[in-house]
């Protein structure tokens, strides 16, 4: 199945938050990703962190395959160009990575899969907007200056999509930091998929609260 690059990117602007998750039992992965395309967010981003990852990655993409084709599975942790391939070819609709890396830009153009890497200033995202990234994370986000980085950095460079992940929560004071600084998207994992809702197999719980968080940019995004 042809990925369609637009559909993901406006996907990723539209609904605001990237719940970022990863866990090493592909039945619980199921059950998470189902609450947060319920909760609204069709468009989550599964890390690359635990060593078959991979596996548990392509089972979870072939079952939302047949169960929901609206849910874009994306893959993030990403360093280098094999395992972006490796996760490509394994369904993987979008690619994030901690850094920037020109090989993995060059894999994902070819196949027309987003791309967005993770920078810490202004030369790392122009480079990685040179190579074809059309949102860019910044991480970690609160590291690298906050939204007052991203706010300096949209002043001479208004064309800039920033997707900070790292230092964001779920709160109003939080959020409309991020928002009104000019995000295009912002990336969060345990702030959003806390482990007290996971230890509790809380899945509406979680549903809700991505529901809530989704409104609530909405409202910020409004104001």
């Amino acid at each position: 199945m042809a990925v369609d690059r637009m559909r993901v990117l406006s996907a990723m602007v539209d609904q605001g938050v990237i719940p970022v998750f990863n866990h090493p039992d592909s039945e619980v992965c199921k059950k998470v990703i189902k609450a947060c395309a319920d909760g609204g967010a069709k468009c989550i981003e599964f890390t690359n962190r635990d060593t078959f990852a991979a596996h548990v990655f392509l089972e979870v993409a072939r079952h939302f395959a047949v169960a929901d084709q609206s849910v874009i599975m994306g893959v993030g942790s990403i360093v280098d160009a094999p395992t972006a391939c490796l996760f490509i070819a394994n369904g993987a609709q979008f690619v994030v990575g901690p850094v920037l890396n020109a090989e993995v830009a060059k894999v994902c153009n070819r196949r027309k899969i987003a791309y967005s890497p993770g920078c810490g200033s202004m030369s790392e995202i122009s480079a990685a907007e040179e190579l074809g990234c059309e949102i860019v994370k910044i991480f970690p986000g609160d590291s690298v200056g906050g939204p007052e980085f991203v706010k300096s950095a949209l002043g001479p460079c208004p064309w800039m999509r920033i997707m900070p992940t790292g230092g964001v929560d779920c709160s109003e004071e939080s959020l409309t930091k991020w928002f009104k600084a000019g995000v295009a998207c912002v990336g969060m994992g345990s702030k959003l998929i806390t482990k007290q809702l996971l230890d509790a197999k809380d899945y509406s719980g979680i549903e809700k609260k991505v529901r809530e968080t989704i409104a609530l940019i909405k409202t910020i995004r409004g104001k």
